[in-house]
């Protein structure tokens, strides 16, 4: 028997645990008549499989060519082992491993199938708030440690009853080894508490339809929901928040009603609807199509054109929405993350119960533990590519492939938009989105996160890797918690050009030229940095030119302030303070002449050739934003006024032939004061501006990406949609090859990935 017969051992890396992979294997060596065994591994996912040749040959085809739809093949090993015979095919239990080097899938939202249960009266999972099968449902928020099984989840709180343990039990079944698989007889329940009365979600629908503020326990956090046609309830919202003018995210229950909202092409709509369903951020339509659809309240996203938008992921949000037979509510809901400015999101009970308790009239709760927390990510489309600027549920932690191989490491990223990485060989893990780290209990999820990020990786950092900047509290972290080990630092731009040429696997020994315009970035002269043109591979970097150093007065000030950028870049370019110009007549007398006196001697000044403070000069120029509220207020909306306004005039950018080179904004600043004295409208200098820069990156190319015609563009200020889109496609017409993020943010929540590349292999 044995002599006819053939076994293999394989070893299948990648995103293979929690993704239905067992089950595929077991159905696909059945269908085979294949004998053997499959368990999850800490490497991944062990197959013993024996059978005739041939049908050895169409397992492994099958398992390379067609994995179950959310299963990722990194790599198949194979050896050849000893035929030992048998005639069945079985899932082998697994035991806990010294070392966990693959991690399970990220969060998924409800799939087709389990959301057709959800509304189907005949079927026992009808309404049951946390159907789930192998293809969807929570996996990285709910789970410990690896292997992949329930009892090392947040689900073993919860004991199958004989229904689902059948199911589960059930090669033939969707739920085969789904190990969050429940149903309303074992499976976590819903809480609500405040003022309504009720079965829970009725309740939690009716505060919605009476203009309240619901908290609502998701995948990986509390939100923060109210009907987002109410503009009182909006706006409360905001009030409770400390969220000033910065924009909320809506959900809405399919892409019908996200269409009737925005304009979303067959890209948009695939991302929208995708197992991920990140918030998308979209161009408003001029009014909504239909009826039926609310329009949203202007506190919504004020004065901003896009709007972003996520569909219903969980079956609790499709039921919070409602069945057919349901009262009406709202079908436009604000989405935001259960928190108040500046902190971690919300995600344990009792935390809920005390942090949520001034912002929420009501919540809405269930008894099924988050073990991580995990944000909503973010991704804008540009020119129909996806430009992550949040990049947490869904697509964390899923692993990143290094081009190069670097030891034992944990990146700790920046202050702002902070993720954390690790990795070990060629594979990165990057963290969720974490926040700012300007808040005690930020710091506190940070330690949390980056520990859980070991475990679950099996990852050991040899060595730490931070920004430069000697304030950065994220480099502070890594120095207190490197206990012996060595803490390299990474210059903050050649970070964010290393992830870059990281996600496009760009050769170790490649150098190509990048430009890293953002807003804050220390540099080894002491300034800061933002406006960069860099010769850069992943371990060095030259400095070709830069935008010119003007005094930043006053740091943060400054930053919130863009009059008072305004009226540094006239000091600078040599242009009187002239009342009729509007950032002028916008800052107070006495400190204009507090400013004044700091642009002459030096005093709280530090110089900058930021970029994005250039971006809120003239934003302030053109009287369009004085002083922000988020970060890139200003710009943001210079942005958007500017779009669709077509305009031939250049400003002029001069670049002189030091080494580094200086480029002058100081010409391009009067031209735009002359244009708004002569009453040019502000939308026509806003494109005339992007123009111009966009013409200005074509020079910096033109100059210096001579011997590799490859540009690669980062940092934040390359989120700016009319910018992104002019400089790529000038580039792409002159024959330059151009390289933009995909898969990490191009501001600071990328830079975690580049600092691993940029450190080296040590």
């Amino acid at each position: 028997m044995t002599a006819t017969r053939k076994r293999r051992r394989l070893l299948v890396r990648g995103v293979v645990q929690g993704v239905g992979f067992r089950p595929f294997v077991y159905i696909t060596a059945a269908e085979l008549a294949l004998s053997g065994s499959v368990r999850n591994d800490s490497g991944g996912v062990v197959i013993e499989v024996e059978g005739a040749q041939a049908e050895l040959e169409e397992f492994i085809e099958r398992l390379r060519l067609r994995p179950p739809p959310l299963a990722v093949i990194e790599s198949v090993e194979q050896a050849d082992i000893p035929a030992c015979g048998g005639t069945g095919f079985r899932i082998a239990d697994t035991g806990r491993a010294a070392r966990a080097r693959t991690l399970v899938s990220p969060d998924i939202a409800i799939c087709a199938d389990c959301e057709y249960e959800l509304r189907d009266p005949a079927d026992r999972r009808y309404r049951h708030p946390f159907v789930n099968c192998t293809n969807c449902g929570p996996r990285f928020t709910i789970i410990e440690s690896l292997p992949y099984d329930r009892v090392r989840t947040t689900m073993a709180d919860f004991p199958l009853c004989d229904r689902c343990a059948r199911e589960y039990a059930d090669p033939g079944d969707r739920r085969f080894h789904a190990q969050p698989i429940a149903c309303h007889d074992c499976g976590p329940t819903l809480a609500y508490s405040g003022q309504e009365a009720g079965e829970p979600l009725a309740a939690a629908r009716e505060l919605l339809r009476m203009g309240g503020i619901l908290a609502v326990k998701g995948i990986g956090g509390y939100h923060l929901a109210c009907d987002a046609g109410n503009e009182s309830a909006v706006a409360e919202l905001r009030r409770r928040k400390r969220r000033g003018d910065k924009p909320f995210a809506v959900m809405v229950p399919d892409l019908d009603t996200a269409r009737a909202l925005v304009m979303a092409d067959d890209a948009a709509a695939a991302l929208l609807t995708g197992p991920a369903r990140p918030i998308v951020l979209l161009a408003r339509r001029s009014s909504p199509a239909g009826s039926r659809i609310p329009v949203c309240a202007p506190s919504v996203a004020p004065g901003l054109p896009d709007l972003g938008v996520m569909l219903a992921y969980t079956p609790l949000h499709v039921l919070l929405f409602g069945l057919p037979g349901d009262p009406p509510g709202p079908q436009v809901l604000v989405m935001t993350s259960g928190n108040r400015g500046g902190e971690p999101i919300c995600y344990t009970d009792d935390e809920a119960l005390i942090r949520l308790a001034g912002l929420a009239d009501g919540l809405l709760s269930h008894n099924r533990r988050i073990l991580m927390p995990c944000d909503d990510s973010v991704i804008r489309m540009v020119g129909g590519d996806e430009l992550p600027v949040r990049r947490s549920r869904g697509f964390a932690p899923l692993p990143l492939v290094l081009p190069v191989p670097v030891p034992p490491t944990l990146a700790v990223g920046g202050d702002l938009k902070n993720t954390c990485a690790v990795a070990e060989g060629r594979y990165a893990w990057l963290s969720q989105h974490i926040g700012d780290m300007d808040d005690v209990a930020t710091l506190r999820s940070f330690d949390d996160l980056q520990r859980h990020l070991g475990e679950l990786t099996g990852v050991r950092p040899v060595r730490l890797v931070a920004d430069a900047h000697p304030g950065y509290r994220s480099t502070a972290w890594a120095r207190g918690h490197a206990c012996e080990r060595a803490v390299y630092t990474v210059q903050h731009h050649h970070a964010h050009i290393a992830a870059v040429l990281g996600e496009h696997g760009i050769g170790p020994a490649e150098q190509i030229l990048g430009i890293a315009f953002d807003g804050t970035g220390f540099g080894p002269d002491g300034a800061i940095w933002g406006g960069e043109v860099l010769l850069a591979g992943y371990t060095s970097y030259r400095r070709l030119a830069h935008l010119k150093y003007v005094p930043l007065a006053g740091a943060d000030l400054a930053v919130r302030r863009p009059y008072r950028m305004a009226l540094t870049h006239l000091w600078a370019a040599g242009i009187a303070w002239a009342e009729e110009i509007p950032a002028v007549a916008a800052c107070p007398t006495d400190e204009r002449s507090v400013l004044a006196h700091q642009l002459r001697t030096g005093l709280g000044c530090v110089p900058t050739s930021s970029m994005g403070r250039l971006f809120d000069a003239v934003s302030a120029l053109c009287g369009v934003r004085y002083v922000v509220d988020y970060e890139a207020q200003a710009a943001i909306e210079l942005e958007g006024m500017s779009r669709g306004v077509e305009d031939a005039v250049e400003y002029p950018f001069p670049l002189d032939e030091g080494d580094p080179a200086v480029i002058d904004p100081g010409q391009a600043l009067a031209a735009v004061v002359a244009d708004l004295r002569a009453g040019v409208p502000a939308a026509v200098v806003g494109a005339r501006w992007h123009n111009s820069l966009a013409r200005l990156v074509l020079a910096l190319a033109t100059r210096y990406a001579t011997a590799v015609p490859i540009v690669a563009l980062s940092g934040g200020v390359f989120q700016n949609t009319l910018l992104h889109t002019r400089v790529r496609a000038l580039l792409r017409d002159h024959g330059f090859t151009v390289l933009t993020h995909h898969r990490v943010p191009p501001n600071d929540g990328g830079l975690a990935f580049g600092q691993l590349l940029a450190c080296g292999e040590g």
